[in-house]
């Protein structure tokens, strides 16, 4: 029983409290959050770099509070930092599903869902088209690493158990909750707006031509129409991607610079 004595518990509540920061972050991330992904797998990586992170946060272990409660209360905000710092993606990623859903439904995709990998549920062609290519050059530009990285230097800025919560918090999640609608529709106007004037199009035809069956039609004809100006709309994704890349970090590190109380 020797061995249990070389875990001190200030070090193992430290690990912990480290490892709740980390296992979120790492949980909202856009790959690791599938489900496809082994839950033993996700919890052996997010203990992995809890470790290798816990030798580099500067704080003593003596420090922290023996109660129960206030451990607990230590946890949840640990746990608030990772879930703040992991929205900022989900958000962004959240626009480009948004303008495949909207598009896939104007093409008469609503009835044609395959399943998710990522979640589970069933979703849109086109939504999941739109978001894999947006998460492709998410991870070519190196849009990862800049989470890692901030989560690195998360431990520098709030130090575990120093979450602080300001109303500019919730007001800037409520702005990149504004801009994902706002990102929906740039990314597909162009298919949305065709998609639209071809259904007006179609729709003067059935008035001055009756004998015509417009639904036999215009189904192939608005689906070639929507694959077309989407394919034309992914240099749109690639742009508003890497636009979103260059600002990431300082968001990142706005967001830090607020949860610690600046």
């Amino acid at each position: 029983m020797e061995i249990l004595n070389l875990i001190q518990p200030g070090e193992f509540k430290l690990y912990m409290l480290v490892l709740a920061r980390v296992s979120i972050v790492l949980f909202m991330l856009p790959i690791f959050s599938s489900t496809m992904f082994p839950a033993m797998l996700k919890t052996g990586l997010a203990m992995v770099i809890a470790m290798l992170l816990y030798s580099v946060v500067d704080i003593d272990p003596a420090s922290l509070p023996g109660c129960p409660l206030a451990t607990g209360l230590f946890l949840i905000g640990e746990a608030m930092i990772g879930l703040t710092l992991g929205l900022c993606v989900r958000l962004f990623f959240g626009a480009f599903q948004l303008a495949g859903q909207v598009i896939g439904f104007q093409m008469g995709f609503s009835m044609i869902n395959v399943v998710d990998p990522q979640s589970g549920a069933n979703v849109s062609i086109m939504e999941q088209l739109a978001y894999w290519v947006a998460l492709l050059v998410f991870l070519l530009l190196n849009g990862h690493h800049i989470m890692l990285l901030a989560l690195v230097d998360s431990f520098d800025l709030i130090q575990p158990g120093q979450f602080v919560f300001q109303r500019v918090m919730v007001d800037k999640m409520l702005f990149l909750g504004a801009q994902m609608f706002v990102l929906s529709i740039k990314i597909g106007a162009p298919a949305i707006a065709a998609l639209l004037f071809t259904s007006v199009a179609f729709g003067l035809t059935a008035k001055f031509s009756p004998q015509m069956n417009v639904m036999i039609v215009a189904f192939p004809l608005k689906i070639v129409v929507g694959l077309v100006l989407f394919g034309l709309s992914l240099e749109i994704i690639k742009l508003i991607t890497k636009g979103y890349i260059y600002e990431f970090k300082a968001l990142l590190m706005k967001f830090m610079f607020w949860i610690g109380g600046g």
